[in-house]
């Protein structure tokens, strides 16, 4: 029988309790220290092969590319997604989910409007750390370093590869502005929907950042949370590998 939690419910005596609602449509009462641990209950084994300082690449770029490669291979849902983690100049933190647009020995490419709270963050405070969570092959990628705009000509000639409808909607929205409403959106879509019919030009308050990787660490998966964690640290023109207890 499937249920549906509900909080806050009046009870008998007047007072609150936290119940379910059974598929019936019964509601059912639970004393709350009663409910069993769900969420100290829910994990996983992780086992996988090893990780070990002689089967890296030279660098941390060609270590990502071979795993980006296995989580192709995978045939995971959008490998390209990461967690990008900002900060304010006054050290207030937010993170939110992107795509890998491009990567390189030069770093780390996604597009974003500037005027964005990540874009604000990274004007104020140019520094980013990503995160490649791949839990189906049990592994994660993690990257912190710098961060600079991408030249205005290579962010305009992504923006025209782009499908017609992101190009539009990327005019359309003022990225984390407050709206009024869902209607003030489609509004504004569709008037710039008819000004540009065809092709749009690339905003000048939208465009790419490059994350210049300074640290990468590869997480591997293993039993009794004994996971192996090996980390890049850029030292000079070189990097130096580390182990990082799990």
């Amino acid at each position: 029988m499937r249920r549906r939690t509900r909080h806050n419910e009046i009870a008998a005596g007047g007072g609150r309790c936290v119940g379910s609602w059974a598929g019936t449509g019964e509601y059912l009462p639970v004393d709350a220290a009663s409910r069993p641990p769900l969420l100290a209950g829910l994990r996983r084994t992780y086992e996988g092969l090893p990780l070990l300082e002689a089967d890296l690449a030279p660098d941390p770029v060609a270590q990502f590319a071979v795993w980006f490669d296995d989580a192709l291979a995978a045939e995971l849902p959008e490998p390209n997604a990461m967690v990008v983690a900002t900060s304010s100049a006054g050290g207030r933190p937010t993170a939110r989910t992107v795509l890998l647009k491009h990567y390189d020995e030069a770093g780390f490419v996604f597009y974003t409007n500037y005027e964005s709270r990540k874009g604000r963050d990274l004007a104020e405070n140019p520094r980013a750390c990503l995160l490649f969570p791949w839990h189906p092959i049990r592994r994660q990628v993690r990257v912190e370093g710098s961060v600079v705009r991408l030249p205005r000509e290579e962010s305009a000639a992504y923006f025209g590869s782009r499908p017609y409808g992101s190009r539009i909607g990327a005019w359309a929205s003022r990225q984390s502005a407050v709206v009024h409403s869902r209607e003030e959106l489609d509004r504004r879509y569709a008037a710039l929907s008819a000004r540009w019919p065809e092709d749009p030009p690339a905003p000048d308050f939208w465009g790419g950042f490059r994350v210049v990787p300074a640290e990468v660490e590869f997480w591997q998966g293993q039993l009794d949370r004994m996971h192996d964690r090996l980390r890049y640290r850029r030292s000079g023109a070189s990097w130096v590998v580390e182990r990082l207890a799990p």
